[in-house]
């Protein structure tokens, strides 16, 4: 879909145990509060979440997991496993390449964490994922030990950390670790819990953000 006149493109990505339209539903008035600035599209992670041994539910999905014996993650957990990573990079490349150009990525909770993943791929010159910012919500960083190469130098790419004060799922310790990993990170503060806040604060926020990059940019959201 393209993007109306001067809004950038960014390519959202859920949290564990969501999908691409729940997580749509639940940003609705953080779609509103954007208009004019960003168009967000929403893309469905590759694996299904395992219920009770069964297939899954279809809107319950994940990006990896740390315990592929059972099809389980856990942000909390150190773990030697990261399954379904590489499936999920090649669902987000795909969506590059038949959906963008995208000006940006978004990411909630363990979709947060991949795009964190994302841009250190592309800071070591991936060309599977041209994008210029990041906004991460309710992020962390992979716990995985795997993951631990893509933290070992600071990340350039521009990024805001949105960090709920009562968010017990991850909480604000984690998402500012993982802010520390990018120069520059500018940090958004909200006092809620795990969820993307989008009252009159943080649209100020994400605006001052966003149209930063809007205007270096033509309206179908490639660099002029």
């Amino acid at each position: 879909m393209a993007a109306r006149s001067g809004e950038l493109r960014l390519l959202c990505l859920h949290g564990y145990r969501q999908d691409a339209a729940i997580f749509r539903a639940r940003t609705g008035a953080l779609r509103k509060a954007l208009r004019g600035h960003a168009q967000l599209e929403f893309l469905d992670a590759p694996h299904l979440v395992p219920a009770g041994g069964q297939s899954g539910d279809p809107s319950s999905r994940g990006w990896w997991f740390s315990n592929p014996s059972d099809g389980t993650f856990n942000a909390l957990e150190e773990s030697e496993s990261c399954s379904g990573l590489d499936e999920s990079l090649e669902a987000v490349a795909s969506a590059f390449a038949e959906r963008g150009p995208f000006s940006g990525l978004m990411g909630f909770s363990q979709g947060a964490a991949l795009v964190a993943i994302l841009c250190a791929l592309q800071q070591r010159g991936d060309p599977r994922f041209p994008f210029r910012f990041a906004l991460l919500v309710a992020g962390f960083q992979s716990k995985a030990g795997p993951h631990r190469t893509y933290y070992n130098a600071p990340i350039a790419v521009p990024s805001i950390h949105v960090v709920g004060e009562s968010d017990q799922v991850i909480p604000a310790p984690m998402s500012m670790e993982l802010a520390a990993h990018f120069e520059g990170a500018r940090t958004l503060l909200h006092p809620g819990g795990h969820f993307v806040p989008a009252a009159a604060p943080q649209k100020k926020e994400y605006i001052a953000f966003l149209d930063q990059f809007s205007k270096a940019e033509g309206d179908d959201g490639t660099t002029t």
